[in-house]
């Protein structure tokens, strides 16, 4: 079964992480098959300082 790496800004709770991984799991065993327990999901936090987009890191103001 599939290993999934998901990586995300900082300062999600624990409940929306909770709820996350729940819910790829779910979606896997349904189009996959195989069991939940088959299913790792590994979740990186990255800070906002250390993720840019279009040139410009997160940490800095936005327009």
């Amino acid at each position: 079964m599939p290993t999934y790496h998901v990586e995300m800004m900082e300062g999600r709770t624990i409940e929306q992480k909770k709820k996350l991984v729940e819910a790829i799991t779910r979606v896997s065993v349904e189009i996959l098959g195989g069991q939940p327990d088959s299913v790792d999901i590994l979740i990186t936090d990255v800070k906002r300082e250390n993720w840019a987009t279009g040139g410009k890191l997160w940490s800095e103001p936005r327009d």
